[in-house]
Formats: C-alpha cells, sequence, structure tokens
C-alpha cells in the first residue's frame, strides 16, 4: 500500500500565519520594520521570518512591491552560510502584503 501523496511547503506556516494576522490587524501592508517588531515581539530570527516572506512571495501568495524583485535567485544570493543577513535586508523597503 503506498502512502499518499504529502505536499512539503517552502515556507514555515506558523510565520505565514503570524505575519497575515498582523497585515488584517494593522489593516495595510507590512514593511521591514513589521517584521523586525514580530522578531522582537516574539523571540523569532528576523531571518527565519523573511525567509518565510520571500518564499510566499516567489510562489505567489504574497506580494513584494518595491524597487527589489524577489525570485528564488534573489534569495539565494542573500541566503549566505544559512542565514539572511540585516544589511542585506535593508534594500528591501517595499510593502508585502498577501496576494
Amino acid at each position: 500500500m503506498s502512502k499518499p501523496d504529502v505536499e512539503v511547503l517552502a515556507w514555515d506556516v506558523a510565520l505565514a500565519n503570524l505575519t497575515r494576522e498582523e497585515c488584517e490587524k494593522k489593516g495595510e501592508a507590512l514593511v521591514l520594520d513589521d517584521f523586525t517588531r514580530l522578531a522582537k515581539d516574539y523571540q523569532i530570527r528576523l531571518d527565519d521570518i523573511m525567509i518565510t516572506m520571500f518564499e510566499l512571495v516567489i510562489h505567489k501568495n504574497w506580494l513584494y512591491e518595491g524597487e527589489q524583485e524577489i525570485t528564488r535567485n534573489t534569495l539565494n544570493e542573500l541566503y549566505v552560510n544559512g542565514r539572511l543577513h540585516f544589511d542585506d535586508l535593508q534594500v528591501f523597503t517595499g510593502d508585502w502584503k498577501p496576494v
């Protein structure tokens, strides 16, 4: 008997839900400062939140409106030694919102 196929998501579902709820509560798009505050408030690494956000944008579940384009290549270039670095994220000054 074969096992059913299980879809493995490329992002953290709990972080995706947290950011979606935050966006709904705020009533407008999120910005990097919002993610930084969430990381501090919930004692979560900012790069974990941002990896989730990048994956959500890449998979077209969220929209990023800013000067920087977010693609798989963008994430791969930023993801050095298993982490995103705060200084590298500073160029993402646009708005993040669910689709």
